[in-house]
């Protein structure tokens, strides 16, 4: 009997000792966690930095991403400080793209430029990157845990442009990913919403305007883009109508600075609906004046809808109203 628990013992310790790495369907690697291997696989496995590389690549050649993206990944974890860790890196960001993650694809290519600055296609990363922000733009969703399409995010795709633009301030695609910013927080409008979008949107196409200045066809059309958004918050706008103000500003701007641009017609024509809107602001706070029996303050308000469009519709009930509350004033205190 002591002899059979002799021998039990021995084969139990046999196992524990047993190198984690034994044929099995399921294989955990430090650093690397889980994965699948069928019996007499694990084949990808190389014990140097370029063998294992040159793995992670040939699969990706042959479209097995699985296979590349261990592969890479290994490469990257193993040796970090290898002259093969960043092809490593950007394989593994190729493949979660070509496997429909995006947004991860994204965060591991941010890690290839972050880590190796001075990678040899710097600017084709910057381009992916560029093009996975303009997919989400376009309204494709961001996904739970990498799978299940969740929702649209233009939080989340404002940043991937920002960090585009950190990248390469002065690349080619810069200025149109400073743009997409102002489009993307414009995409944000609701309901419960409807001025902060408009807001930040201004401040992205502003900032567009002013560090691409040199770029016409660039600062022109920030400009016209920033005034356009100015012109729709104004039209949610009730009492502060120095955003119809601002709108003026800015086309104004463009009017001075680029007075060649075909769109000042249409700009024109704006700004004239603007100084409407700024006479309605005005005698909306006219009336509220007026209700409230502080005749002093209407009267200016009720002057400045004359003012800022005399031949509005607003104008003419603005005077009536100015001629109403003038002959109350000469009337004698008892005759009030």
């Amino acid at each position: 009997m002591n002899r059979w628990i002799l021998r039990l013992a021995i084969v139990l310790a046999c196992l524990v000792v047993l190198p984690l790495n034994s044929p099995a369907p399921l294989i955990y690697r430090a650093g690397e966690g889980w994965s699948y291997e069928p019996v007499g696989g694990g084949k990808w496995v190389k014990t140097r930095a370029k063998d294992q590389l040159d793995v992670a690549q040939n699969a990706f050649d042959q479209k097995d991403y699985s296979v590349a993206l261990k592969a890479a990944r290994r490469t990257v974890k193993t040796w970090p400080l290898s002259d093969y860790a960043p092809q490593g890196q950007y394989l593994l960001a190729r493949c979660y793209e070509a496997k429909g993650q995006d947004e991860r694809a994204f965060k591991e290519y941010q890690k290839v430029l972050e880590k190796y600055p001075k990678v040899a296609n710097y600017q084709e990363i910057m381009s992916r990157q560029n093009a996975i922000a303009n997919r989400y733009l376009a309204g494709q969703w961001f996904k739970l845990w990498g799978y299940i399409p969740f929702f649209p995010s233009m939080d989340k795709t404002s940043d991937m442009f920002e960090k585009v633009i950190k990248n390469g301030p002065y690349s080619e695609m810069a200025p149109q990913a400073q743009m997409n910013i102002g489009s993307a927080r414009e995409k944000q409008l609701s309901f419960f919403n409807r001025t902060e979008p408009y807001k930040q949107a201004i401040k992205a196409y502003e900032q567009a305007a002013d560090r691409y200045h040199y770029q016409k066809d660039v600062a022109a059309d920030a400009l016209f883009r920033a005034g356009m958004a100015y012109y729709k918050q104004a039209k949610t706008a009730e009492y502060d109508q120095s955003v119809a103000g601002q709108a003026i500003e800015t086309f104004t701007d463009l009017m001075t600075l680029f007075p060649n641009d075909p769109r000042l017609p249409e700009v024109q024509k704006i700004i004239e609906d603007l100084k409407t809107e700024q006479a309605r602001g005005s005698l909306h706070i006219a009336r509220f004046y007026e209700q409230k029996r502080r005749w002093d303050g209407a009267l200016v308000y009720y002057n400045e809808v004359v003012r800022k469009d005399p031949n509005s519709k607003y104008a003419e009930e603005a005077k009536q109203r100015i001629e109403a509350l003038q002959k109350r004033s000469e009337r004698t205190p008892a005759q009030r």
